[in-house]
């Protein structure tokens, strides 16, 4: 299995420009919470439990983090479980309110993400490998960690294998 540094270089290395770094605080946020919310239907009450779609695939993500690291897969699971409340909160709502709202958040989540991805000039990490899909989200988490001036030793082993930050000089800025 390959470490959390394996995978967040492997993530890092397709997001080196801040602006597509940037684009994933707003565009993978929305579209974690939207997936959460189209998969909160259909719902099936279990033990005073209400399950879902939304709640296997967060607790398969959750084990997928925490395995790779406590500290972060704590953090991850708290995460995936708001989003999932989000989504059951949606979900009770008329069918138009929970399709739309889940269906806007991931239209509009993916045209951030590939707006991002014109600055970086690089197509998504997923394209090649899809764990990028479940790296994501973690990759935005270790990023504001970053920014808040936390993990230091991980920002830098991540960018000895993907290279520092900085802004793409092919692309002009808008």
């Amino acid at each position: 299995m390959k470490s959390l540094v394996d995978h967040l270089s492997q993530y890092a290395a397709y997001h080196r420009d801040p602006r597509n770094i940037a684009s994933h605080f707003i565009g993978i946020p929305l579209i974690v919470v939207a997936v959460a919310v189209l998969l909160s239907r259909p719902q099936w009450a279990l033990g005073g439990l209400w399950i879902s779609p939304a709640v296997f695939l967060a607790l398969a993500s959750a084990w997928f983090y925490l395995r790779l690291e406590l500290k972060l897969g704590v953090l991850m699971t708290v995460l995936m479980g708001l989003s999932v409340w989000a989504g059951h909160a949606l979900a009770q709502q008329s069918t138009m309110v929970w399709l739309s709202s889940g269906l806007a958040m991931f239209v509009i989540g993916w045209v951030i993400q590939f707006v991002g991805h014109h600055y970086e000039g690089r197509k998504p990490a997923f394209v090649d490998d899809i764990s990028g899909l479940i790296v994501g989200p973690l990759f935005v988490v270790a990023e504001l960690a970053f920014l808040l001036g936390l993990r230091q030793e991980l920002k830098q082993e991540i960018e000895l294998r993907a290279g520092v930050v900085r802004v793409n000089p092919n692309r002009a800025a808008v």
